[in-house]
């Protein structure tokens, strides 16, 4: 967990070019677990967590991920040196930033991770496939609304910390610690006309989204739906016009929903539009 202060400070800080161990970083600041800052103390994440963290991710060298809190760099590092991804931190504490961009070096992964000194709230990480947080509730609910407007299918993790009504969509504990992830819903609510590619059957489905919770209707009937949700841009419902029972796997992309729709026991492909 590191400092995550509201006031702007986003210029770099220099790596310094005669260090190239751990020990000879943390000569010139070691930072101690608990040590204060603005909005959070300093707690490291153990290795064990962090290595969960991003294989709940499910980080590839394909990811961009970024570490909002860096401290000291280790998710950034962790993701380079394991999972072979491009890492950026977003540190606001000049020296822990100094440090934590050492240590990249120490580590042999400058080629891939890069360290900033700025503020998360002033700081662009549209770009991030992958975000990681160990703040606080209430931070973690300041950055919601930003996250929410992330490509869909950006994979966030958090330390210890809920999103307040968001749901995750995994949840794991142990001994080391807790971890929580979210993935990005994209915006599936509205109206929408689904037909048989090779057929003539059509439906109409009205759809209501709370976050990646979908609920509405379906049918000439307006039925409930029984199941509604999306993992990112895949969205998946269920629901039944009397005797006929609907399941809908597709893919949502803009205003358009690639699926397979089983209707009964038949399987055939769907095209959804949003009216």
């Amino acid at each position: 967990m590191a400092r995550a202060d509201a006031q702007s400070a986003t210029q770099g800080v220099p790596i310094p070019s005669d260090q190239s161990s751990r020990a000879a970083c943390e000569k010139t600041f070691k930072p101690s677990t608990g040590q204060p800052g603005k909005d959070v103390v300093w707690v490291p994440t153990n290795d064990a967590l962090v290595t969960r963290m991003l294989d709940m991710a499910k980080v590839t060298k394909n990811d961009l991920v970024y570490d909002l809190g860096a401290g000291d760099g280790k998710i950034a590092i962790a993701a380079a040196k394991q999972f072979g991804a491009r890492a950026v931190g977003v540190e606001y504490n000049p020296d822990m930033a100094r440090l934590a961009q050492c240590l990249v070096r120490a580590e042999g992964v400058a080629d891939k991770v890069r360290v900033i000194q700025g503020d998360i709230f002033e700081t662009d990480f549209s770009d991030a496939s992958v975000l990681t947080l160990y703040l606080l509730p209430e931070l973690n609910l300041r950055l919601r609304p930003i996250i929410l407007k992330m490509k869909p299918g950006t994979r966030v993790v958090s330390h210890s910390f809920l999103m307040d009504n968001w749901q995750p969509d995994e949840s794991t504990v142990s001994g080391d610690g807790s971890a929580y992830l979210w993935i990005v819903p994209a915006d599936a609510k509205g109206k929408w006309t689904f037909k048989q590619q090779r057929g003539k059957d059509r439906f109409d489905v009205e759809l209501v989204q709370t976050f990646q919770k979908l609920n509405g209707t379906a049918g000439p009937g307006k039925k409930p739906l029984t199941e509604g949700e999306l993992r990112g841009t895949q969205i998946a419902m269920t629901f039944s016009e009397g005797d006929v029972h609907t399941r809908l796997k597709g893919e949502l992309k803009g205003n358009r929903i690639e699926a397979e729709v089983t209707r009964n026991d038949q399987t055939s492909t769907y095209i959804g539009t949003r009216r």
